[in-house]
């Protein structure tokens, strides 16, 4: 293999990975734009029950350490 080759090699891993980083930060640029749709009533609805379902659980959860 050509000299000029194994340099290359070598940095395939570390450039690939730079790239990534900046598309998943370019990526979290646009999902900051997308935020409106939290503010909805059916997103609020939705994280009301959400915060129900885990104070039910939560209390399931300590009434059985209770009983052990």
């Amino acid at each position: 293999m050509p000299q000029f080759l194994y340099p290359l090699l070598l940095l395939a891993c570390p450039i690939g990975m730079g790239l990534m980083m900046w598309f998943m930060t370019r990526g979290g640029l646009h999902a900051s734009r997308r935020s409106s749709s939290i503010d909805s009533p059916a997103a609020h609805f939705e994280m009301d029950e959400l915060r129900k379902e885990v104070a039910e659980l939560r209390a399931a959860q300590k009434d059985t350490r209770e009983t052990l």
